[in-house]
């Protein structure tokens, strides 16, 4: 059982809105999950309903009081559908865009599709929930918004041209929108996660990097969680724009 606190109505605390989400061991829902353990309602989007129900009831079993929506954030009115989810439950306090995928293919056999379908869920699905969101939180002059970044937003190693130039895109925007409204009282964050996540999509993979890179060889979906949550709960005087994650053992 999560055990969730109730030391805040609802209303004060409002809704946590988490796009991108899929399986349950994966870093959306330990995200959802986190949150939900301290009290927020969620609201869970994704693109794969199937997935997206699961969790959504592990976590509805756990005690959370969660909606999910199936939906593209790179898509306007998906977008904004997500945003309106999670103000049916509580005015909106925390946007996290945590969509898009990593396919790493030789720059020669790269085509414009991929290319582009990488730009799209990345730094559009941003752009897109930035757009849904950030009306609805400057109504009250506070929220947060954080964006999941990568060490490909800083440099782009081979056979990876089309995830380390979408993620250069959204980490370009988070550090726009953070200029332009954290004077307007919404806390924007970019975490770059700098190392392979112990999770369902990086080990359906490569099972065996379990093993070979040893205990907390793999960043921990719960102790990233942990960084969003702590990004949201700042004090204004010290906020945090960029985090970056990693194991002990990464090098960088």
């Amino acid at each position: 059982m999560l055990g969730l606190p109730q030391l805040l109505p609802t209303a004060t605390l409002g809704s946590v809105l988490v796009s991108g989400v899929g399986a349950s061991n994966g870093l959306g829902a330990a995200i959802a999950r986190r949150f939900a353990a301290g009290g927020y309602p969620v609201v869970i989007a994704g693109r794969n309903e199937q997935k997206l129900n699961a969790t959504a009831s592990e976590l509805a079993a756990a005690g959370a009081m969660v909606k999910q929506i199936v939906g593209d954030a790179s898509i306007s009115t998906d977008a904004a559908r997500f945003v309106q989810a999670a103000e049916s439950l509580a005015p909106l306090a925390v946007a996290v865009h945590n969509a898009g995928s990593n396919r790493p293919t030789p720059f020669l056999e790269l085509s414009q599709t991929e290319f582009e379908t990488h730009w799209r869920e990345h730094v559009l699905g941003g752009f897109q929930l930035g757009q849904a969101a950030l009306p609805t939180l400057l109504k009250r002059c506070s929220g947060t918004v954080i964006f999941t970044g990568a060490s490909g937003s800083l440099r782009g190693k081979a056979r990876y041209a089309p995830f380390a130039v979408a993620k250069a895109g959204l980490r370009a925007l988070a550090q726009s929108l953070a200029r332009e409204f954290g004077p307007q009282g919404i806390h924007i964050g970019h975490v770059i996660v700098d190392g392979g996540i112990d999770g369902e999509r990086l080990l359906a993979l490569r099972p065996e990097l379990k093993m070979s890179r040893g205990e907390d060889g793999l960043l921990n979906i719960a102790a990233i969680a942990d960084a969003y949550w702590m990004l949201h709960h700042q004090h204004r005087s010290a906020w945090t724009l960029e985090l970056d994650l990693r194991p002990w053992m990464e090098p960088f």
